[in-house]
């Protein structure tokens, strides 16, 4: 901690992160040896953020994020579109296809930013909003692969069909952004994906993520 810094708000930051990182709750105690700090200062933590609606104790007295965490997420999503909008601008008119930014919203997969290129004849009518299960469509599989190897880049990802008849898509995930979890890629009305699509993907991912980092 340096002179600038408030210790209770890092504290009150640290609690909310060590709540997230669990799904079962984390009791006084054990939030306390987390910490360390004592158990009155945790006390004193929990009651400010439960009046902000940012955490929740149940009736076991276990403590969770709250739903309030759930309206500052909602203002995530601007500043996110707002970063990828060059790299995905880029994107669709190198590549000639629609360009899109996909987060995860808890099971699906989410579109919350499109571009469509400016020079084709036609493309694929793709609008941010748009969602869908994680497991169908190039983007959200793309994001379960940065799972399954959370270590290693797992590079990208291709599809046909799957989301819309003869429409193919290529997406690579984000890497490296803490707190986001999405893909960067393009849908295009082909029956495969052109060889050079799938690295330019992966290079306006890696665009996107540093953007945001």
């Amino acid at each position: 901690m340096t002179a600038e810094t408030s210790q209770t708000l890092d504290r009150g930051l640290r609690v909310l992160k060590l709540l997230a990182d669990t799904d079962h709750g984390l009791t006084v105690t054990e939030l306390s040896n987390k910490l360390g700090v004592n158990r009155t200062v945790v006390y004193r933590l929990l009651a400010t953020l439960e009046q902000h609606a940012l955490v929740r104790r149940d009736l076991g007295g276990r403590a969770r994020v709250g739903l309030g965490v759930l309206g500052l997420g909602r203002q995530v999503h601007p500043l996110v579109r707002e970063a990828a909008l060059p790299a995905l601008r880029a994107l669709a008119e190198d590549i000639g296809a629609t360009a899109h930014l996909t987060l995860v919203d808890g099971t699906d997969a989410l579109a919350v930013a499109v571009v469509e290129p400016t020079w084709t004849d036609y493309h694929v009518a793709y609008r941010a909003g748009f969602r869908h299960a994680l497991e169908r469509g190039a983007a959200g599989k793309a994001i379960l692969s940065a799972r399954q190897k959370p270590f290693g880049d797992p590079g990208y990802t291709l599809t046909h069909g799957e989301l819309e008849a003869g429409a193919s898509g290529a997406a690579a995930p984000l890497l490296g952004v803490t707190g986001v979890e999405g893909s960067v890629g393009v849908v295009m009305l082909a029956d495969a994906v052109p060889e050079r699509v799938g690295p330019r993907v992966m290079d306006a991912a890696r665009e996107v993520a540093e953007a945001l980092r």
